[in-house]
């Protein structure tokens, strides 16, 4: 079980190992716009509309300079709205526009635009929750990606990357995954375990790959 294991987690890697952050166009770092980037696409995720939307409404809105609190604050209702349409992400685009302002403004007054004060301040898993638009699902999306550079929270393989686990035969702990790639690696291995628990054939392609 133990080379089996090691050899589909390399072909996840290799095959569907891509964070999400990444995909973005968000290079992740431990700075303000880096990390407010990352709050935007864990909103825009968890909605139950399909990945790639998301990325690409988030895209969008970089593009269109929203890039952080500050601008995302200042820009206008409508701004925001064009944006997500941009991106396809229609369907929840009004309530969201308006979740994207209100949350950039909470951002600004509790931790001057800056999440790492949010680390400094408590516990994140709770504290994220205070941004309009972040539920649960939210919250493990933004620890599951933020994993690589906030390592208090690593592994961070939340629900939906253990049914990913399950899906292509590997361990279902969180410990025992993490032991199958270097750490650097876990926020990519919680991004390809996603992206097969969402995709039954993805899932299939790497079993039969390893």
């Amino acid at each position: 079980m133990g080379k089996k294991s090691g050899a589909v987690a390399r072909v996840l890697l290799d095959q569907y190992g891509r964070t999400y952050a990444s995909e973005a166009g968000i290079k992740l770092r431990d700075s303000p716009g880096s990390l407010y980037q990352l709050l935007v696409l864990s909103h825009l995720l968890s909605a139950r509309i399909k990945a790639d939307i998301a990325v690409a409404a988030a895209r969008a809105l970089f593009d269109a300079g929203m890039r952080d609190a500050r601008r995302m604050a200042e820009a206008s209702w409508q701004q925001r709205v064009d944006a997500l349409g941009e991106g396809g992400y229609r369907r929840y685009d009004e309530r969201t526009a308006t979740q994207l302002g209100d949350a950039a403004e909470v951002l600004r007054r509790e931790y001057r635009g800056d999440l790492r004060r949010l680390r400094q301040a408590g516990d994140p898993r709770k504290l994220l929750r205070d941004f309009p638009g972040i539920g649960p699902s939210g919250v493990d999306i933004f620890l599951r990606e933020v994993q690589g550079i906030w390592p208090e929270f690593a592994p961070y393989i939340d629900s939906k990357a253990l049914q990913g686990a399950e899906r292509v035969g590997l361990p279902k702990t969180p410990k025992a995954l993490a032991r199958l790639v270097k750490e650097d690696d876990l926020p990519r291995l919680a991004a390809g375990l996603v992206r097969v628990a969402l995709d039954k054939r993805a899932a299939e392609e790497v079993r039969a790959a390893a």
